[in-house]
């Protein structure tokens, strides 16, 4: 059988988890132990007093049925069976008919009136609305009377003793036990929010602590950590030092193509040029998201500074539409390059260019558009990875393209706890880059 519906409607939090694990085996004991206790205690000792109730009323019952009409039954059963302390009166005929009466959470009341209805027929209706006495009305031999006595005789004292014991104790240990639950939680949320922030390139200090199992995780968690951390500084070093040794010939080569005064000096020129842009591409690669600590950025200042610069350079790019207000936790240099990386692609394979930008209260979001001949769906997901040219569709005529400004783009997007989506722009009918960053 399936119960894959049931994940619906439980709490997907550890903590919630937890307490619905406690609290559950807590309240199926108390809905048992309280059934078990009303059926064996209340009931089953009610019964047994309410019989010893009814062999004393028919014990009365007995002498008043040998008392003429107008003889005072009070006396008379007062000298009969004065040690059983039950007070007779007279009552008209109608009080017989009157409905029974107890407290709606009398449930031993219950009890006696079925016991004692089903033993004694003579008996009438009953009242146990009163502090601590039993009123029944009872057609007798000598005419209705009424019959009160001690309500302790026919059901325990203080019945519900057990109960309210029960829920208190229960209560208290379930309130400790969340203390508990909770300071054994503390580590796993201080490790999720580590592991959230360096997700979002952010080194969060984090000491593991808690029980055995959380330190080994929290353990295997630094030295992850810790790895990552210097394969990145030696990716960084590596491209680093080769883009920077790369340098040199290259400005060897420029220095001496000065000098040469033929027909093939633009043509070598436009090569080294080249050369030097897709350096340029390995440094920005190489560099990353690690060039400054994240702080509040106004992502519409942002993204109007890019936009200006654009045109600044002849570029046809413009501010379409522009959503929301308010700052964002973003490396301002990182988002820079990948905005620029998105933008430089946009106008160098389509005629025009488009920045949007929309920030909500969960999401910052920005969107570049062009009118280029786009990316096929099956293609978007190889667009994004590092040296990837998809020169079929995206015009090899441009030339310098080394297939890393998206592969920039997608990595800073990822260092941002964000990612970049690709599509189809309705408007331009070229590609759509946006940047999604969770806030």
């Amino acid at each position: 059988m399936s119960f894959a519906w049931l994940k619906h409607y439980m709490p997907r939090g550890i903590y919630a988890r937890a307490a619905l694990i406690l609290l559950l085996p807590v309240v199926v004991v108390q809905l048992v132990v309280s059934v078990l206790f009303a059926q064996r205690h209340f009931e089953g000792v009610t019964v047994q007093m309410a019989d010893t109730v009814e062999r004393e009323i028919n014990l009365v019952l007995n002498v008043l049925s040998d008392l003429p009409p107008d003889a005072d039954v009070t006396q008379a059963v007062l000298d009969a069976t004065g040690p059983l302390a039950m007070i007779v009166q007279r009552i008209p005929e109608e009080a017989l008919d009157a409905p029974n009466q107890r407290d709606w959470d009398d449930f031993s009341g219950r009890v006696v009136i079925r016991r004692l209805g089903e033993t004694i027929p003579a008996i009438r209706s009953f009242d146990l609305s009163g502090s601590g006495s039993v009123q029944i009305a009872v057609e007798s031999g000598t005419g209705p009377v009424s019959i009160t006595f001690d309500r302790r005789r026919v059901s325990a004292r203080n019945p519900h003793q057990l109960l309210v014991y029960m829920v208190v104790f229960s209560v208290l240990t379930t309130f400790v036990s969340f203390i508990y639950l909770r300071n054994q939680l503390r580590p796993i949320r201080r490790l999720a929010r580590a592991a959230e922030a360096f997700g979002r390139g952010r080194h969060l200090a984090y000491v593991p602590a808690g029980a055995t199992e959380l330190r080994a995780a929290g353990t295997a968690f630094v030295d992850m950590r810790n790895r990552i951390e210097r394969q990145m500084e030696t990716r960084t070093l590596m491209l680093s030092g080769v883009s920077h040794d790369l340098r040199t010939p290259l400005t060897r080569m420029r220095l001496a193509l000065s000098m040469v005064d033929d027909d093939t000096r633009d043509a070598l020129e436009a090569d080294v040029d080249d050369m030097q842009n897709m350096i340029d591409a390995f440094l920005d690669f190489a560099k990353g998201d690690g060039e400054s600590e994240p702080k509040a950025v106004d992502p519409i200042a942002l993204a109007q500074t890019l936009v200006e610069d654009a045109q600044r350079g002849d570029q046809p790019v413009t501010l379409h539409e522009v959503n929301g207000q308010g700052t964002v936790m973003l490396r301002p240099i990182a988002m820079r390059r990948a905005l620029g990386n998105l933008i430089s692609n946009a106008v160098r394979y389509g005629r025009r260019a488009e920045v949007s930008v929309a920030l909500t209260e969960k999401s910052l979001r920005f969107r570049v558009e062009d009118d280029g001949p786009g990316i096929p769906e099956d293609r978007r997901a190889d667009a994004q990875r590092p040296f990837t040219r998809l020169d079929p569709s995206r015009n090899q005529d441009k030339g310098g393209s080394v297939g890393l400004g998206l592969a920039i783009a997608t990595d800073i997007a990822r260092a941002h706890g964000g990612v970049l989506r690709l599509g189809e722009s309705e408007r331009l009918g070229g590609l759509r880059a946006d940047i999604v960053i969770a806030r």
